[in-house]
Parts: structure tokens; sequence; C-alpha cells
């Protein structure tokens, strides 16, 4: 009896996790040289076009992020907002 418990719960989780997955947004990545850093804002110049990223507390940085460094942004496509218009 234990070992069915164990089963389902295991089958769960794997539900779980194959369904989140499924729902997050596409992701996209771009690089480039850093121009400017601020708290929430990171501007990189990829062949001369400006990409400006919003960062927060949620966002994971590996190595240190300042101007001038190479840096590979990878980030999510999803919608903000949605307005629906009359035909």
């Amino acid at each position: 009896m234990k070992r069915v418990s164990v089963l389902v719960v295991a089958c769960a989780v794997l539900l779980i996790l194959v369904a989140s997955v499924s729902y997050a947004g596409k992701t996209y990545q771009f690089t480039g040289k850093v121009l400017e850093v601020k708290d929430n804002v990171i501007v990189v110049d990829k062949n001369g076009e400006k990409f400006e990223m919003t960062k927060d507390a949620g966002t994971k940085v590996k190595g240190d992020l300042k101007v001038g460094a190479k840096v590979t942004v990878k980030y999510e496509s999803r919608a903000a907002e949605i307005e629906v218009k009359a035909k």
C-alpha cells in the first residue's frame, strides 16, 4: 500500500512539472555589450541596436554585470496586457 501511495505522489509531481513547462513562454536570447546598468534596467548593444531589458530581484545574474561586459541575455516572451477591440 505504501508503494502505491509513493507512486501516486511521484506521478502527480511529474504531471505538475510537465504542465508548468508546457505553459511557460518561449525563451529567446541575444548577446551584446553592456552600455548601461541600473537597479532595474540593463541596456545592451547588439550589433549597433540598443536593447533595454528590465530586471528585478528574480533575475539570475551570473558573473560581474558592469558596463563594457559581454553578456548573453535570456528572456521570455509573455503578454503583459491584452485589449480586445470591437469589430
